[in-house]
């Protein structure tokens, strides 16, 4: 299964966007992805004041386009994340399209960002969305994905409860920022392959040190042992990986950590 992972930089500009996702899913699809991945509002800059301005609902402008991308391309897309406007509510939403432009899922962030560190970031999504609450997979060409947002990466009950719905890789595109990156990121994404015995992908838009949010970038690959196989620094570009999903398997038959896992000690159960 090969992947491809775009850290793309975000402007004010909603068309401009578009374009430049459209174009870099083209050219990793030409590289032979299947699974392309956008980062966390990428549409968008994100501020909770922009979230409101482009919100849009499923079937609009965004959500076209990115159908479009993954028709005329024949690839899976997870669109990154955009602010949806549903029932007089915002989400933090990741749609994925199959090859036919069809829409296959949607997540909805369960866990909102809201920090508060001193001398450091502060941010509150709950100002302006509301959390989802599903535990969200999906089947690409006979591989099990799950699916999450950004500060669900932190809750590793989430990554769990995917892991137990068959999940092999877990998509998660996010925006760490400059307080929690460099202390976090890698962290979080290596801690949860090793837990769960997956592969965890995570998708940054590339760093604009004069935006009103500074994204820490490194969108990587890690590995079901805990290896960083492939990461970006903080600038524009992409990553186009082959995932040995028997990987999987073997880590999990090696060091049986999901068999062992006492289901009625923990009374882990999908939402």
């Amino acid at each position: 299964m090969k992947i491809a992972l775009i850290q793309m930089p975000v402007t004010e500009n909603k068309a401009q966007n578009l374009a430049y996702a459209a174009q870099e899913v083209a050219r990793c699809a030409a590289m032979g992805a299947r699974v392309i991945a956008l980062p966390e509002m990428f549409m968008c800059p994100y501020q909770n004041d922009w979230f409101v301005r482009f919100a849009e609902p499923a079937g609009g402008e965004t959500h076209t386009a990115m159908a479009r991308m993954a028709s005329e391309n024949g690839i899976w897309l997870v669109g990154g994340s955009v602010p949806e406007a549903d029932g007089g509510c915002i989400y933090n939403t990741s749609y994925v399209f199959g090859p036919d432009g069809a829409q296959v899922v949607r997540h909805r962030k369960m866990h909102l960002f809201d920090i508060d560190v001193a001398g450091g970031q502060y941010f509150k999504e709950s100002d302006t969305f509301t959390p989802g609450s599903d535990v969200t997979t999906f089947e690409a060409e006979g591989v099990v994905f799950g699916l999450s947002i950004c500060f669900d990466i932190r809750f590793p009950e989430l990554a769990r409860l995917a892991a137990m719905a068959g999940a092999q890789v877990l998509v998660t595109p996010g925006a760490f920022n400059m307080t929690t990156g460099p202390m976090h990121w890698e962290l979080a994404f290596r801690q949860r392959a090793v837990d769960n015995q997956f592969f965890t992908v995570a998708i940054s838009p590339a760093r604009d040190e004069n935006g009103p949010y500074v994204a820490y970038g490194h969108s990587m690959v890690c590995s079901p042992w805990g290896k960083v196989m492939e990461s970006l620094g903080h600038e524009a570009g992409s990553i186009v990986l082959d995932l040995d999903i028997e990987e999987v398997a073997r880590v999990r038959q090696q060091l049986p950590l999901m068999s062992a896992l006492r289901h009625d000690v923990y009374k882990l159960e999908l939402l």
